[in-house]
């Protein structure tokens, strides 16, 4: 870690929720409902915000395997979503 990185304490809920801290939310552009990719690392968890500026500095670069499975994964779960809910209440 380097001598300009600070590290913030966070606590989960029990569904397994967090809240990023104000100052790294606005560092890293994420409003609500930004998505995120999650990923399992040697280190822990890390999420890796996907907003415009993200995408804006990716542009022109392949997409990897990992986005690919992300999308298709969003497509099912919209899909599921919908599917259930256009039934009788």
């Amino acid at each position: 870690m380097s001598a300009t990185t600070k590290t913030d304490s966070v606590r989960f809920t029990t569904k397994g929720q967090i809240v990023i801290p104000a100052k790294l939310r606005r560092q890293f552009n994420i409003e609500e409902g930004t998505r995120a990719i999650v990923e399992a690392t040697p280190e822990g968890i890390l999420l890796k915000p996907v907003t415009k500026h993200a995408i804006a500095r990716l542009r022109g670069m392949p997409l990897s395997e990992e986005w690919a499975e992300h999308q298709a994964a969003e497509k099912a779960l919209e899909e599921g979503k919908y599917g259930r809910s256009s039934g009788s209440r």
